[in-house]
This record gives structure tokens, sequence and C-alpha cells, in this order.
């Protein structure tokens, strides 16, 4: 890929939320892609005590979704954890290891939150923004909002909601597991990122590209592309 834009990452918590702010009225949630050829998923692991950040982007094909390319980044941690501020500590090697790949995809599913965020700008929205790439938030957990329980099958899903705006899916990827949250980043809108993260389910919990870049980023298993 092409080199990805910049801004400055050593702010202040107070400066990085007032970005945010800013931020998030770039956000467009409009119909997912018409074509798709390659979804990436990205993950965020660190190393040296929290020092250095360890970010995987792993690119798979559609329909089939095996792994044709992949990329670890390894950047200074450049801000301790402030709740509602993952972006600002793990984009930076997120950019490096997308950078990485000869590919740019079509589609990007991120480890954390899009919209569902308290000003609308988790890291899959801030990804989105900075590079214009499709972008999904997949949440094992809830960052903001409230749900009603969907149902205990795979495809049952019940809308996030947050000061009266929908803000995510709750959805059951699989039968009898948690629920994920899954929120739009960029360029998507609700419906399109429950649609593809549920096609990109193939018997996890997780869909398959983040499975594929969360096992890079925190070194579990081997894995090789090809």
């Amino acid at each position: 890929m092409a080199e990805l834009p910049r801004h400055r990452w050593d702010l202040t918590p107070a400066e990085a939320r007032a970005l945010q702010c800013r931020l998030a009225g770039r956000v467009r949630l409009e119909p997912g892609p018409r074509r798709v050829r390659t979804i990436a998923g990205v993950d965020t692991g660190f190393e040296d005590g929290g020092a250095t950040a360890r970010a995987a982007a792993v690119l798979l094909d559609w329909p089939d979704l095996n792994v044709i390319a992949d990329h670890i980044a390894r950047t200074p941690t450049p801000m301790p954890y402030v709740p509602g501020l993952l972006s600002f500590r793990e984009l930076p090697a997120v950019l490096a290891a997308l950078e990485g790949l000869d590919t740019a995809p079509d589609l990007v599913l991120c480890d954390g939150q899009g919209i569902a965020h308290p000003r609308r700008l988790g890291i899959a929205a801030h990804l989105g923004v900075l590079t214009d790439l499709i972008t999904i938030g997949v949440g094992k957990s809830r960052l903001t909002g409230k749900y009603t329980e969907p149902g205990p099958h795979r495809g049952d899903a019940s809308p996030l909601l947050a000061d009266g705006e929908r803000v995510g899916t709750v959805l059951r990827t699989r039968d009898r597991v948690r629920a994920l949250f899954v929120s739009p980043g960029h360029r998507i809108d609700h419906a399109g990122a429950e649609e593809w993260v549920l096609a990109c389910c193939r018997g996890y919990r997780l869909p398959e590209p983040i499975r594929q870049a969360d096992h890079r980023a925190s070194r579990r298993g081997r894995f090789r592309a090809g």
C-alpha cells in the first residue's frame, strides 16, 4: 500500500479527545462496497511491558477467506492506556502494518469499536477517516450504549443505542457464544457492517480476518501467508 496520512500522536488526553470530536464529523455512513476481492483484518498486541505496539495486518481473499499476505509492524507506544483513546495507542502500528501490504484491501475489519464510542470515533472509524478505507469495528465487549441481549443463535442481533442514536449492532456470530459489538467505521452502514461480519465468521466467534490478525498480533500459534 502507498504511504498513509498522519497526524500528531503525541497528544495529551484532552487534545486527543478534542481531535476525536473533530474527526468524527468526517465519518461517512453509506451502503457497503459493491465489489470485494480482498478483506484485511487488523489487531494489536504489546511487547516490552507495553512500550512497543505490535500490530498485524492480514489480507484475505473473498469469498474463500484464504490468507494471501500479512505484515507485522512494531512502533513505540505513544500513549499509555486511557479509556476511549485506544486508537492513539494502537493506530500508528496499525497504519505501519497496512503500509506493509502490497495491495490495499477493499474492506478492513478492526478489533475494536467503530462509531460505538462516546465521541463516535473508535479505532475503526479513526482508521477509516485517515485512510478513506471502508472499515468495520468488531468489539469483544461494550464500550458505550445500551441494548437488549439478542437471541441465542447465529445471526440473532439487536441494536446498540447511545443517547437515542443507533451506534452499532450486538451480533451473535455462533450459536450460544457471547455476542460481538459490531459498528460501522467509515464508508459503510449498520446493515452492511452486520452483513459482512457475519459472512466472515466461519465457525468461530470472531470473523476470520480478525481471528487471523489476533493470532499474529498476540503470537499465538504459527501462521503463514499463502
